[in-house]
């Protein structure tokens, strides 16, 4: 198998793997993050988003990486509802105002607490999961109080691969990124 081509600092892929060995959990923003921010509204008021397929797949990559995703986000919509169906997202929260409060609810039911969970986000309402988040990560457009608390600031911007950045730097971290792109390069079959 041929080295990965992609490359991290060690003492970031070291802080990107939590209190064990690899995160058990990655909390997603979906507007800046998933999405690049902007809110298109038709004249019958429905809303519709564009997102990226790299970050979709590196959604998929986390999950079979055995690093469950989990969508957090302020807006509610059917283009967003369709999307994490499509991806087949098992933990997604719509429409949170205390995105702290609904994120600690979800842990407890996952049973999982902040030091074995890393965060995505853009804005001001991230920042409480991002202060409390074994990792932090913001896109390269995210706000520049975010982009402070981060960790890690990603070199896409959202919804131009954010996402996937985040998604591969935690696979990396874990140890599962060469394994999966292996299997990418025989046969997907399995996947």
């Amino acid at each position: 198998m041929p080295n990965p081509a992609l490359r991290f600092d060690p003492a970031l892929l070291l802080k990107a793997q939590g209190s064990g060995l690899a995160m058990k959990a990655a909390i997603f923003d979906v507007d800046g993050v998933l999405t690049d921010g902007r809110i298109y509204i038709g004249a019958e008021g429905e809303t519709v988003k564009a997102f990226s397929t790299l970050d979709g797949h590196g959604l998929k990559l986390l999950r079979q990486g055995g690093i469950e995703p989990l969508v957090i986000t302020g807006r509610d919509s059917a283009a967003l509802r369709r999307r994490v169906a499509d991806l087949g997202l098992a933990h997604a929260l719509y429409g949170v105002n205390d995105k702290l409060a609904a994120a600690t609810g979800l842990l407890a039911a996952l049973q999982l607490d902040w030091p074995d969970v890393a965060a995505i986000g853009d804005d001001w309402p991230d920042l409480p999961l991002l202060t409390r988040a074994a990792f932090a990560c913001a896109p390269a457009n995210a706000h520049a109080e975010v982009k402070a608390v981060a960790h890690h600031v990603t070199a896409a911007s959202g919804g131009h691969g954010a996402a996937r950045e985040f998604c591969d730097l935690l696979l990396m971290a874990g140890g599962r990124y060469a394994a999966l792109l292996q299997g990418h390069l025989t046969s997907l079959d399995s996947l």
